[in-house]
């Protein structure tokens, strides 16, 4: 039997491309390119009944993401005759170019890409028509989302999904000096839980809702409420965070994001047109993040 060695990987992606992060049968997803493009190099086990390449985080179609991660399978003689420079310019060379892939390492055979120490979520809420920065009391809002709860009202329950989550922080997104959004950080999200919690904001923002509904939704689970689901365009997985793996930390590249609007009357196609501007801001923000948090290592040329 072929010896085989497990590697963990980490990958960038624009989200509008994809219908979600999971393979899926007749649609085009993330996991299902990097599969192809494994497939191509002849590096996966053509022996195993299915598939060795997994995500970290499952993203629904037209998420964003800045850094998610995932692991692989292959021949360790292989893995010994390449470099993490060729490797990753292999697989990045057949990739779409909205998939960068970032980083490989070898990893224990039981590391699980799946067990992250916290994940890191950002969402701009100034992208959805009509939200106005509320002040101060934005950050009272974001306080209600911190701690350890039973988050079911905040998510899309999936059946046997323990509904307990832990939210290290939430803490106001700030570009250009002002706040556009915000980023949580938790050690495991539910299906939906940051968009239905964009939603609950944006909601409290236009006075839909009442800071007592959010704190009732959360601290009395037993009650159902849905406060509804935000647009995923303007949601970006951040970063995924393992505690044994080397994880190469850079400074965010400095951004400029365009302001909403404010004509007296505001013209459909004005925000419109505004809208997709930003969506390609927030896609260039992440090209650029990649070209730092993925510089491929020196290696010296050997001569002979």
């Amino acid at each position: 039997m072929t010896e085989r060695v497990r590697l963990a990987f980490t990958i960038g992606y624009i989200g509008r491309h994809f219908h979600g992060s999971q393979i899926q049968p007749d649609v085009r997803t993330v996991q299902g390119e990097l599969i192809k493009a494994f497939t191509k190099l002849n590096w996966l086990d053509s022996e195993a009944s299915s598939h060795n390449l997994v995500l970290s985080s499952r993203t629904d179609a037209g998420v964003n993401v800045r850094r998610n991660g995932g692991v692989v399978t292959i021949a360790k003689s292989l893995w010994d005759s390449l470099n993490q420079r060729k490797m990753i310019r292999a697989v990045d060379d057949r990739l779409p170019d909205e998939i960068a892939f970032l980083s490989v390492q070898e990893v224990d055979k039981n590391w699980n890409p799946r067990l992250a120490s916290h994940r890191v979520y950002r969402y701009r809420l100034e992208g959805i028509q009509g939200w106005q920065y509320p002040g101060e009391v934005f950050q009272d809002w974001l306080k209600l989302f911190i701690g350890t709860y039973d988050a079911s009202n905040f998510a899309k329950l999936e059946e046997g999904k323990n509904p307990i989550r832990k939210i290290f922080a939430c803490n106001p997104w700030i570009v250009d000096g002002r706040v556009i959004g915000f980023e949580i950080i938790g050690e495991a999200f539910l299906w939906n839980q940051v968009r239905r919690t964009a939603n609950a904001l944006y909601r409290l923002s236009n006075g839909e809702l009442s800071q007592q509904q959010v704190y009732d939704a959360i601290n009395h689970p037993e009650t159902p409420v849905d406060f509804g689901v935000a647009p995923p365009d303007w949601l970006v997985l951040w970063d995924v965070i393992w505690p044994d793996i080397n994880h190469q930390q850079v400074e965010s590249v400095d951004i400029s994001f365009t302001e909403p609007p404010k004509e007296e009357f505001l013209e459909r196609t004005m925000m419109s047109r505004w809208e997709v501007g930003c969506r390609l801001e927030m896609e260039a923000l992440l090209f650029h993040e990649w070209s730092s948090i993925g510089k491929l290592p020196y290696i010296p040329h050997e001569s002979r």
